[in-house]
């Protein structure tokens, strides 16, 4: 996931491969998915770069996800080019209810045309109605030439590919005020019992070490479990994770509940939480859009998310995010320094509609082309590895994109995102909210565990 969110960017980003398509520009397809836009006609000035998709004078495809707010109208933006060469109108609608109203569209027989879903494991649940369309020839082959066996994975069920991924995250970035840190003479932690003394040593002065929101409309609670999974990770490795992921062991594993405990070590501890918003009973319902706001206050000094939250610090991208400027981030770190494994995410764009439109538009998202025009706007990065790290906005972009392009680096899909959606974005999530509003640990992955279909 996970993620609720002005002049139109070139696309034509140097040495960027064109797009992934089968014939040459002029060519009559005899497959749509081979070479979307069935239709032909002749680009107009500047738009030769979208030739091979086509012209499709008034034609509309709808799509449908958890992208909200400004990060939704930079989305929009990063089309707008795409849909004045093509015709296509992208009609997009992002929604907090995504998770429960893409089954409730499905089963009702209005599924959009395209959908971006964050959560492989609920990808798999809509495929196994049959509603969802494997992914046409042209999407294959960009997904083949610009993402890497594991991010392939993400968008294949049963050995089938439906969706290549849209945009991509690097999870378990701790940010923080870089000026704050310096005047109190605050260090990098480098493992996590050295994140445990500085979140004491902080204690002690009148800045709150952490605050943390799980607030996000009908998914709320997924925040924990990110933070949960991170630790998991870290204290008990890529084998554990995906024995865990996979439940060849029980949800409630006593190295789950160890995992669980020590994030509760921080942030179950009133004096660790919940700086510039209230107690820890405030955590269950804080936006965790808002949620790290008071960093750029002083009001809290770390604020645990993904590195897709650089979006999230202004709607205009004015809050500098550099080493020396107004926030920035270290990943958070293992029980060893330097430890290489990270979790992180991508929407996977899949299709409930064939037309060749649909094909066109859900091609476009997956080409170099499309990311770094949305790449360039702001806030969010991208795996595809036909993205120019010089569109990123941000020296911590660039460094997570290396993470992501990094073949020594173990990465590992957000857990929940990867489990069964009734346990995934249903029970972990209910039971992350419970377990921070007083339940124990124990007794929330118990109940996580029977939930397992």
């Amino acid at each position: 996931m996970k993620h609720a969110r002005r002049i139109a960017v070139p696309l034509g980003i140097a040495g960027v491969t064109a797009l992934a398509l089968t014939g040459c520009v002029g060519d009559a397809p005899t497959d749509p998915s081979a070479a979307p836009g069935a239709s032909g006609g002749t680009a107009a000035e500047g738009c030769e770069a979208y030739a091979d998709y086509g012209t499709f004078d008034g034609a509309e495809v709808n799509a449908y996800g958890t992208i909200l707010d400004a990060e939704a109208d930079r989305l929009n933006e990063s089309w707008a080019e795409f849909e004045e060469c093509t015709g296509i109108d992208v009609v997009y609608e992002g929604s907090a209810e995504f998770e429960a109203q893409i089954n409730v569209r499905v089963q009702g027989g209005n599924p959009p045309d395209l959908a971006f879903f964050p959560q492989p494991g609920l990808l798999a649940s809509v495929v196994g109605t049959g509603s969802v369309l494997p992914a046409p020839e042209s999407v294959a082959a960009n997904a083949t030439e610009y993402w890497n066996e594991t991010f392939q994975g993400f968008g294949t069920v049963d050995g089938t590919l439906y969706g290549a991924p849209l945009m991509s995250s690097v999870k378990g970035f701790v940010w923080y005020s870089p000026s704050v840190f310096e005047e109190n003479g605050w260090e990098i932690p480098t493992t996590l019992d050295e994140l445990d003394e500085l979140t004491a040593t902080i204690a002690e002065t009148d800045v709150t070490p952490w605050c943390v929101g799980f607030g996000s409309g009908e998914a709320t609670g997924w925040p924990g479990t990110d933070w949960l999974e991170d630790y998991v990770l870290r204290l008990h490795g890529a084998d554990v994770y995906e024995q865990w992921v996979a439940h060849e062991i029980p949800f409630d594993d006593p190295r789950i509940v160890e995992a669980l405990d020590r994030v509760g070590d921080l942030i179950k501890n009133p004096e660790y939480v919940n700086g510039g918003i209230g107690d820890v009973s405030t955590i269950a319902t804080t936006d965790f859009g808002e949620a790290g706001l008071p960093v750029l206050d002083g009001e809290c000094a770390m604020h645990h998310q993904a590195s897709f939250y650089e979006g999230f610090w202004s709607d205009d991208n004015s809050v500098e995010v550099a080493e020396d400027g107004q926030v920035w981030a270290f990943l958070l770190p293992g029980t060893e320094a330097d430890a290489a494994a990270v979790t992180g995410g991508a929407e996977i764009v899949a299709a409930f509609n064939d037309s060749d439109e649909v094909v066109a538009v859900q091609t476009y998202l997956a080409s170099p082309e499309w990311a770094n025009s949305r790449v360039s706007l702001g806030g969010v990065l991208s795996a595809n590895s036909g993205l120019d790290p010089a569109n990123a906005s941000s020296d911590l972009l660039r460094q997570a994109y290396e993470i992501l392009q990094d073949p020594n680096t173990t990465f590992r899909f957000d857990g929940s995102d990867s489990m069964p959606g009734a346990v995934g974005s249903g029970t972990l999530w209910t039971g992350m909210v419970d377990w921070i509003s007083g339940a124990d640990t124990q007794s929330v992955l118990s109940t996580v565990e029977q939930s397992w279909p």
